[in-house]
């Protein structure tokens, strides 16, 4: 039997485990302390000072970098704790752009939130001169950040370093002139960020948020010449519901649907659909890859920020990506060319909408090489945080909408399809239908759990193809993905496929999703979410999916085909040549 370790806070004897500080432990006994630097997936930075607290015989010590220890007694809301607490909030407050009622984090802003709870009515020092304010830097496709609500809690700057090995954010000067800012001072637009934006979604403030394309929206849907279409990701029907009170992981795809509809979208179907697709054309190319054996691995590709990564990194391995377009950059197309023709609408007067979790997918719309007839095949990128947003300026109650179903023929969906928003989910997708092609066999259990999960960012699991042994790899940011790349030059990798998602745990996390930093059990619940709606589905292999047979008995005649190559395959390029340059 093992000694049991608990400490006290505010008297009340509190039991801890492997906590690794002090603020997990008050959180878990259902206790807070503010914070703005802490978030549980980064390393703990000690910045802000907001979450302090009393310790008898230790005096004043931030909670988040304190482990905890036995016997310790913790006070939380001293007359010490509390003047430190409003003495920072004063300070931030004195320095901070303070035109809350217009900022795009308004109401949703941890310094606004404090300042309320904590009565912050008066700022004792003065206000920062208007001489110092900076511009705002919107060059950035997907994030527009404001150096003027910047409070310096940094965790911009560790998420850019720890889940992306990038260090595209950092701090420049030295005391009351510090601030926060892309390498020497450049505009976001004109380094190599690659449009994740796990840096917006760790930032309290207003400092970095979404580039917003709801304006763009509203317009083309009360044109009444326009004619305007949506499809949305597998990760968005798991979140979107957390904007309406709803729990992490709900499936709101019927009620988002029926909001859609009730917002003005004329035709509404979804990304699952050509999640379903992409493993057709995934599987087939990576089966001839093996067959030939050359360039293996097999990198996917549904992932902007990694392909960009891999652009501006590691152009001498753009030959390992998946030639396949992104679920949303297949779908856009097939729409543009087939949605005319099915609902009797002119071409010229169809715009296509993609509903994202993902941030980078602003950047990957305006990629030069998903145009067609000097238009955007997919026109605008909306976030899930952008579509609630949407919904409530709609007044829409989303909570007491009566569920739709999408239109047909684009979608009809498989299980395979709507796992695609987890890390891992592209890799079980593909190998449900690999298998059948392969061996002809049918594969009976359809569940590759060891390629599940959240928490670990990379793993490998062994397969057999029936006699043909095959490692995949998993693997979640792309500090994990430079690991992977570096085994492959080095000649030591064993793995003949890898899956890359740039955002920790997958688009469940993407960063245009509602806010989870504060919490990593929420990733998991999403994941889970989206485990169910395909345990629950009839057909669970992509290569099963009607619709999809249809689409290349009529349009696209087998996987891999010329035409299919001409609408759903294309291919990267170093991003610094030519045109990409200029995006």
């Amino acid at each position: 039997m093992t000694d049991k370790k608990t400490l006290f806070i505010d008297g009340k004897e509190v039991e801890f485990t492997d906590e690794p500080n002090l603020l997990e432990v008050i959180r878990k006994a259902g206790m807070n302390v503010p914070t703005f630097c802490y978030r549980p997936d980064l390393t703990s930075f000690g910045a802000c000072r907001m979450c302090v607290v009393e310790i008898e015989g230790r005096g004043i010590q931030s909670s988040c970098t304190m482990p905890p220890e036995t016997g310790l007694k913790i006070h939380l809301n001293t007359e010490k704790t509390r003047r430190i607490r409003k003495t920072v909030l004063e300070l931030l407050l004195a320095s901070h752009d303070k035109e809350c009622l217009t900022c795009e984090k308004s109401g949703n802003c941890e310094l606004q939130k404090y300042a309320e709870e904590y009565g912050i009515r008066n700022i004792r020092y003065p206000d920062k001169p208007i001489e110092d304010y900076l511009p705002v830097d919107d060059s950035s496709p997907s994030i527009v950040r404001d150096p003027n609500k910047c409070i310096l809690c940094g965790a911009c700057v560790r998420a850019c370093t720890e889940f992306q090995g990038h260090s595209v954010l950092g701090f420049a000067n030295r005391g009351s002139k510090t601030l926060v800012q892309p390498m020497n001072g450049r505009p976001m637009g004109q380094v190599d960020c690659v449009n994740c934006g796990q840096c917006a979604a760790v930032c309290p403030t207003g400092a970095l948020t979404i580039k917003s394309d709801v304006e763009n929206v509203w317009n083309e849907i009360t044109n009444p010449n326009k004619k305007v279409i949506v499809q949305m990701a597998p990760a968005t029907r798991v979140a979107i519901g957390e904007m309406f009170g709803l729990k992490p992981g709900e499936n709101s795809i019927k009620l988002m649907n029926a909001a859609l509809r009730k917002i003005g979208f004329d035709l509404i179907f979804d990304t699952n659909f050509s999640a379903d697709l992409t493993i057709m054309e995934e599987a087939t190319e990576f089966l001839e890859r093996l067959k030939s054996g050359q360039n293996l691995p097999l990198f996917t590709s549904c992932c902007p920020a990694w392909i960009k990564y891999m652009e501006d990194q590691h152009p001498d391995m753009l030959h390992h990506l998946s030639s396949c377009k992104s679920p949303m950059s297949m779908l856009s197309p097939v729409l543009k060319e087939l949605v005319p023709k099915h609902f009797n609408i002119e071409k010229e007067n169809l715009v296509v909408v993609a509903i994202m979790p993902c941030t980078a997918k602003k950047y990957e719309c305006k990629r030069p090489e998903l145009t067609h007839e000097n238009r955007p095949d997919t026109d605008y990128v909306l976030t899930t945080q952008e579509l609630g947003r949407m919904i409530k300026e709609a007044g829409i109650n989303f909570n007491a909408l009566e569920g739709e179903e999408a239109d047909s023929p684009f979608g009809e969906y498989t299980g395979a399809g709507t796992i695609f928003g987890a890390s891992g989910g592209v890799a079980e997708a593909a190998v449900r239908t690999a298998y059948e092609f392969a061996t002809g066999e049918i594969l009976q259990d359809v569940n590759i759990k060891q390629m599940r999960g959240t928490s670990n960012r990379s793993r490998d699991i062994e397969l057999d193809l029936k006699g043909t042994k095959l490692v995949v790899r998993v693997v979640s940011t792309l500090k994990e993905a430079e690991k992977s790349i570096q085994e492959i030059k080095s000649g030591k990798a064993q793995f003949q496929m890898l899956e890359v998602m740039a955002c920790p745990g997958g688009c469940i996390n993407g960063g245009g999703q509602p806010r989870s930093c504060d919490d990593s059990k929420i990733k998991a619940e999403r994941a889970e979410g989206l485990y169910k709606e395909d345990s629950e589905l009839g057909i669970r292999k992509s290569h099963m999916n009607p619709s999809i047979q249809k689409l290349y008995q009529e349009f696209l005649e087998h996987p891999n085909s010329h035409k299919a190559h001409e609408i759903l395959h294309t291919i990267y390029q170093d991003r610094f040549a030519g045109s990409y340059k200029d995006i």
